[in-house]
């Protein structure tokens, strides 16, 4: 049997499957660029070689998440009708939002960058991403400001949700969690 050799860019995917899946259990300082190398099958420094630093790792894969959750909102947004209102496109995209929800560690991931703000270049990455995806929220819906802010405050509510593991593909029962989600779509969070 032949093995093929891994182009530099397939490598790379994986290195970053590893990366989220690391920095969605331990964190940006709880995590060791030696175990993403172990998770990924290649050596430590391979993966200094092909991102840099632990940093421009870190970076990397807030990127992929970032890059993710706007997908899906540009997604959910262009399914609805051209004379949807803005509220039937949120709906829409949320709806697309709840597939970011069940990719396993990206949601966790996405609070790992939250949590990492403290160190400057984190930091003003993912308050540039996150105000980016609060814009396009409010580009391709044309919803109002408010609008918009309860739909957000809704995703990231969800968000820590599903990192709590209280919602999800197998929750752990919360009376609390049940609560919010059957009152989801009434309250208007």
């Amino acid at each position: 049997m032949t093995r093929t050799r891994m182009t530099a860019g397939e490598r790379s995917e994986e290195v970053l499957g590893a990366a989220i899946s690391a920095f969605a259990e331990s964190g940006y300082a709880g995590t060791k660029t030696d175990e993403i190398a172990r998770r990924a099958g290649v050596s430590q420094p391979y993966v200094i070689r092909l991102f840099g630093t632990k940093q421009q790792l870190f970076l990397a894969v807030l990127e992929r998440v970032c890059d993710r959750i706007e997908e899906l909102f540009r997604a959910g947004a262009a399914q609805a009708p051209d004379d949807a209102t803005p509220k039937d496109r949120l709906d829409a995209m949320g709806d697309r939002f709840g597939d970011f929800l069940l990719e396993g560690d990206l949601p966790r991931v996405f609070l790992q960058g939250i949590a990492a703000a403290a160190d400057p270049a984190i930091g003003d990455a993912i308050r540039t991403r996150f105000g980016d995806i609060y814009l396009l929220a409010h580009e391709v819906t044309g919803a109002s400001i408010s609008e918009v802010r309860r739909f957000m405050a809704a995703g990231m509510l969800l968000t820590n949700m599903t990192a709590m593991q209280v919602t999800g593909p197998d929750p752990v029962p919360a009376s609390w969690a049940e609560e919010i989600l059957e009152n989801l779509g009434t309250e208007g969070i």
